[in-house]
């Protein structure tokens, strides 16, 4: 069964706080420069990668859940010059449940956005919206986080142990205030889900702190072999397997950054 859809409640922080992969923005840039036709990128939120490779000379459709967060991008898309602007289409979809009506020479999942479905039927949902909007000859990217072991043994189960842990701290985009971000996480071992909890305290002018807002987020972690059983059986055969945007080969604890293609017939697993 699939899921009900991620609230996406993020958009007022986003752009602050989700700030990417080092080195991650120039890599799907250039996979996009070497694509020989049309972009999709699936979770495009803000547009933190979409933009830049309208910008590079691509021309990219952008999907995403959330209206907020698609209303950023559109007020963004039209600070750009006119020639940037249209080469960029924004759809409003969920990646499990969408029909383009074409295909693309290459589609994007960027920033851990495939680990949203929280079930292995949204998975195979989105792999298979994926295999039927992809050219023959196209690729498609994405990257997840490659789970550690010893972190999810140390804290499974434990939604009421422990304080709210300093994430970061970043400056708000509107009032320059300063925003530590507190979070907390929690695993389900059999559900292969990791629950966190966020709190935005911003500190004022006069010295005094407010919390600003709190967030939740759900994912569900992938294992390396586990994705390539997952791919295979949506049609797909791994071009590449990568562990960090510099293109470093992958290792335990690193980035899982997919790079796979539609499989011939003598090797697909329907």
């Amino acid at each position: 069964m699939m899921t009900e859809p991620f609230p996406y409640d993020w958009a007022e922080v986003y752009d602050d706080y989700s700030t990417g992969l080092p080195g991650d923005v120039e890599f799907y840039v250039k996979e996009a420069a070497e694509a020989e036709g049309e972009v999709l990128e699936l979770g495009c939120g803000t547009g933190r990668i979409l933009i830049p490779i309208a910008q590079a000379g691509g021309t990219v459709t952008g999907l995403d859940l959330a209206p907020p967060m698609l209303a950023i991008c559109r007020d963004k898309v039209a600070r750009e010059p006119e020639e940037v602007g249209k080469r960029i289409t924004l759809v409003e979809g969920d990646m499990r449940n969408f029909d383009l009506g074409k295909q693309f020479a290459l589609i994007l999942c960027p920033y851990r956005a495939f680990l949203h479905n929280l079930t292995v039927e949204d998975q195979l949902a989105t792999l298979g919206c994926v295999h039927r909007h992809l050219a023959p000859s196209g690729r498609f990217v994405m990257n997840v986080f490659d789970p550690l072991l010893d972190l999810i043994v140390s804290r499974l189960g434990k939604k009421n142990a422990g304080e709210h842990q300093l994430d970061c701290s970043y400056f708000d985009g509107t009032t320059q205030n300063q925003v530590d971000v507190y979070q907390k996480r929690w695993y389900d071992a059999d559900a292969q889900v990791v629950h966190c909890e966020f709190r935005f305290i911003e500190k004022l002018d006069d010295g005094r702190q407010r919390l600003k807002t709190t967030k939740t987020l759900t994912l569900r972690w992938v294992y390396r072999r586990e994705m390539e059983h997952l791919l295979a059986r949506a049609g797909f055969e791994v071009v590449e397997l990568l562990g960090d945007f510099d293109r470093a080969p992958f290792a335990y604890g690193r980035e899982q950054i997919w790079i796979v293609r539609k499989a011939s017939d003598s090797k697909r697993r329907e």
